[in-house]
C-alpha cells in the first residue's frame, strides 16, 4: 500500500539524540561532488546535511574547487580530488584518505566522472565498509546497476536521469509514475526517490508520496540539498527507504517554508535557513 507522508509517520522515521553522545556519534557523512562548472553542488548538499543534524561532514571536491569551497564556510572538512575529474587515480587516492569510520556518503552531485571504472570502484569499495549509500546526478548511470544491486543503496534521480539509468521515462501520472518506481526498486533490490511535484520513494515493498507541487523548487541546487539530507539521514537510520522518505519530507518543508519567505524568487541556498525549522518538530532526546 502507497502512503501519503506526514509528520507523525516521518517521526518514527528520525531517531532520538542522546544528551550523552560524543562528537561524530550522531553523523559522519562524506559528500563527493563537483566540477569546474559545478562547484556550488557540493557545497549545498554538505551544508544541507549539516543542518540536519550531522556532526562531521568530508567534502571532496576537485583540488581546483577546494579554496573557494574552503572560504565558503568554515564548517566543512574539506578534502582534495587530486584529479579535476573522478579518474581511477583519484578514486584510489581518495580510498586511502577517508575516515575509516564513515556512516554514509552521496555521491555525483556536479561531478565530472572521466571514468565510469573508477565511480564503480569507489562504490564498491564504499558499500565493502559497510557505509550507506546515496548516489545522484552524474552517478547514475547504467554501469553502476550491478554493483549496487541488493546493497541497500538509495538513488535520487529527476525523470530524465531515471531514464538514462532504467531506459523508460516515468510518465506524468502519479499512478503510473508510482508503479514505474515500485517495478525498478524491486527488480534492483535498492531503494528509489524519484523527484517531482510528488516525490516517489520506494524500495519495491514500502511506497512513500510526497506531494509538494511547488513551482518555485524548480530553481538549481534544490536536489543538491536533497542529497545532503539523505546522506544526513542515512547516517542515523540504515534503512534506506525511511531515511529517504524522512529526507524528501523535510527537503520539501524547508522549500514550502522558503517560498512563503520569498514567493517564486528563492535560490537553493534559502532552503539551508529552514532545513532546521523543519526539523524541529521531529527533535527528541532519549
Amino acid at each position: 500500500m502507497n502512503k501519503t507522508l506526514q509528520p507523525a509517520i516521518v517521526k518514527t522515521f528520525i531517531p532520538a539524540r542522546k544528551p550523552s553522545s560524543r562528537k561524530g556519534e550522531n553523523g559522519r557523512v562524506l559528500v563527493l561532488g563537483g566540477s569546474y562548472l559545478y562547484h556550488g553542488a557540493p557545497i549545498l548538499s554538505s551544508l544541507a546535511a549539516l543542518r540536519a543534524g550531522t556532526d562531521l561532514v568530508y567534502t571532496c571536491v576537485p583540488k581546483i574547487n577546494v579554496t573557494a569551497t574552503r572560504a565558503y564556510s568554515p564548517n566543512l572538512i574539506v578534502i582534495p580530488l587530486v584529479d579535476a575529474k573522478l579518474t581511477r587515480g583519484a578514486a584510489r587516492k581518495l580510498v586511502g584518505m577517508l575516515p575509516k569510520d564513515l556512516h554514509s556518503a552521496t555521491i555525483g552531485m556536479g561531478l565530472g566522472i572521466q571514468d565510469r571504472e573508477a565511480l564503480k570502484m569507489l562504490i564498491k569499495d564504499l558499500l565493502d565498509r559497510a557505509v550507506m549509500l546515496s548516489l545522484d546526478a552524474s552517478a547514475l548511470v547504467p554501469e553502476i546497476l550491478p554493483e549496487i544491486k541488493d546493497k541497500k543503496v538509495t538513488i535520487t534521480p529527476h525523470a530524465g536521469e531515471f531514464k538514462r539509468l532504467f531506459g523508460d521515462m516515468p510518465p506524468d501520472n502519479v499512478k503510473q509514475r508510482t508503479s514505474m518506481v515500485q517495478k525498478h526498486a524491486k527488480e534492483n533490490g535498492i531503494t528509489i526517490l524519484l523527484k517531482g511535484p510528488t516525490d516517489i520513494v520506494s524500495d519495491g515493498t514500502r511506497t512513500f508520496l510526497n506531494p509538494k507541487n511547488l513551482a518555485s523548487m524548480t530553481v538549481g541546487g534544490t536536489g543538491d540539498v536533497l542529497s545532503g539530507i539523505v546522506a544526513a539521514m542515512l547516517s542515523k537510520n540504515r534503512k534506506p527507504i525511511e531515511a529517504a522518505s524522512a529526507a524528501v519530507f523535510v527537503n520539501g518543508k524547508a522549500g514550502a517554508m522558503a517560498q512563503k519567505k520569498n514567493g517564486l524568487h528563492i535560490v537553493a541556498t534559502d532552503l539551508l535557513e529552514f532545513i532546521p525549522v523543519a526539523m524541529k518538530p521531529f527533535d527528541r532526546i532519549k
